[in-house]
């Protein structure tokens, strides 16, 4: 199967910097991997910030939190025109829990967000983050992985290398820059872009 990738609209405004909140490569690299498509003039560069959220945020809530935080705080670190945070985090419900992620973009014309897609956890790792464990290291742990999430993370483990960290991470990435690879379509009150 073939897909056609559509080029971002002629002349859009582009910074020639983006911050993101954060040293791990999973994520400055998932960052450089859709700017080198969206705006291939960009530079890149990660900055240490801290999230505002436990190590191992809980639930949607939190996990955006960090993420929110993340891109306003890198934006600011550096002086940047863009922000971008990504923050895992476990959905935990009563009989289970979730990997999931949420990609923030603090950016002139606002704050965009988006959520990745999730996966199930198995019990022994759900357990262990239920009792107060951060999950990369758990899964370090119980995997024999060297620092998981600088590399496939548990989803790369769990998915037999099909889906890897930094790919999900471009995934919610691309998400969050929605609007701001078409802000015609995102600007309130329009009935159709360009009216």
């Amino acid at each position: 199967m073939n897909v056609q990738r559509i080029p971002p609209p002629a002349g859009h405004p582009w910074p020639p910097r983006v911050a993101v909140g954060s040293l791990n490569p999973t994520k400055v690299n998932a960052a450089a991997r859709v700017l080198a498509h969206l705006a291939p003039g960009s530079a890149v560069q990660g900055v240490a910030v801290a999230s505002g959220v436990r190590d191992q945020p809980l639930g949607w809530a939190e996990t955006t939190c960090g993420a929110v935080v993340r891109a306003t705080r890198a934006r600011e670190a550096l002086s940047a025109p863009y922000g971008i945070g990504l923050e895992g985090g476990v959905l935990l419900t009563k009989r289970a829990g979730w990997l999931m992620g949420v990609a923030a973009v603090a950016a002139p014309s606002g704050l965009w967000q988006a959520r990745g897609g999730t996966i199930q956890l198995p019990p022994i790792m759900v357990e262990r983050v239920r009792a107060g464990e951060e999950l990369g290291p758990v899964v370090d742990d119980l995997t024999g992985l060297t620092e998981a999430k600088a590399g496939m993370g548990a989803i790369g483990w769990l998915t037999g290398g099909l889906v890897l960290r930094e790919d999900s991470w471009v995934d919610t990435l691309a998400r969050a820059l929605a609007p701001l690879v078409h802000p015609e379509w995102y600007r309130a009150g329009l009935s159709r872009p360009n009216a």
